[in-house]
């Protein structure tokens, strides 16, 4: 069964939807509203079902419609970029990468390499969803973007996941706690001392918990969180110390608070890429995953 609409057909139901109505559209498209309803019943016909609401006084998305959404916005980049990517312009290229981030990542060594990839294709635009692990790959999953960094692959058995590098689980404490005296800890030194840790629904907490559980250790949290920044503000605070990431620690500059090593045994999260199993990344997404991994394969650097 062949889907018949344009690509116009698409750029028409975004537009509708981001100026508000059929009227401005029409106008952004150079089109009449006839014309422009022609296009949207065509998609909807291709579809098999309605995408927009329509009442005297506004014109909202359906479910299918906000499902959709996302999707269309990504053809359209993928197919933007493509066309770009043919006629070979060079840093007049233009178009953009959607990916989804672990805020972690996001935060600390994402940005080092959208720099360099940006002094090479100055016009190429990020759309960078700062997300949850779970809710990273089910972005993935729904095609709202093109690959993922993560430090879950899943058990979709059409996500693939490819290993970037390890990042350990590191003491944060502040520099006048008695454990800061110390260069490395065995998991048994944080027994007795007041603990920071994120929620149960946090991949980085399900990761440790078991780890533990394999080498027999219970710690004690006094205090549990959302987001690992709340955790260093605990710290800063004097409340408690906090295991996390290291990719998550402010650094070895940072003038309230230090990181320590913690071995016996040593435990990490495996940061990886994520993507949907089969499909091909548009040009510039894949030209800026092949730097991603050029550059951070192996164990994280510690932080300045």
């Amino acid at each position: 069964m062949s889907i018949n609409f344009e690509a116009l057909d698409l750029r028409a139901f975004v537009a509708v939807v981001e100026l508000g109505g059929f009227h401005r559209a029409a106008e952004a498209l150079n089109m009449s509203q006839p014309a422009l309803s022609r296009r949207i019943q065509r998609l909807e016909a291709a579809v098999g079902a309605a995408l927009l609401e329509r009442t005297t006084r506004r014109v909202a998305l359906t479910m299918v419609g906000r499902e959709m959404l996302p999707l269309v916005r990504r053809m359209l980049d993928e197919f933007d970029t493509s066309i770009f990517a043919m006629r070979d312009l060079g840093s007049r290229r233009a178009g953009q990468i959607a990916l989804a981030c672990i805020p972690t990542a996001a935060f600390y060594f994402l940005p080092s390499v959208i720099a360099r990839f940006s002094e090479q294709y100055p016009n190429i635009r990020f759309r960078i969803l700062d997300l949850s692990a779970n809710d990273g790959l089910e972005a993935v999953a729904r095609g709202e973007v093109e690959f993922g960094i993560n430090l879950l692959g899943g058990s979709d058995a059409e996500l693939t996941f490819e290993p970037l590098l390890e990042d350990p689980f590191v003491l944060a404490c502040r520099r006048d706690h008695a454990l800061a005296d110390r260069p490395a800890l065995a998991w048994t030194d944080l027994e007795g001392h007041p603990l920071v840790t994120v929620s149960r629904a946090s991949g980085n907490r399900a990761i440790l918990d078991s780890a533990l559980v394999k080498v027999g250790v219970r710690l004690d949290w006094s205090f549990e969180v959302t987001h690992l920044s709340t955790s260093l503000g605990l710290v800063e605070a004097g409340l408690g110390i906090s295991v996390l990431p290291r990719l998550a620690t402010p650094g070895q500059n940072h003038p309230t608070i230090a990181t320590r090593a913690i071995r016996d045994p040593e435990i990490s999260r495996t940061i990886g890429v994520v993507r949907r199993r089969g499909v091909r990344l548009a040009p510039a997404a894949e030209r800026f995953l092949e730097m991603l991994l050029g550059t951070w394969r192996g164990p994280v650097p510690a932080p300045a």
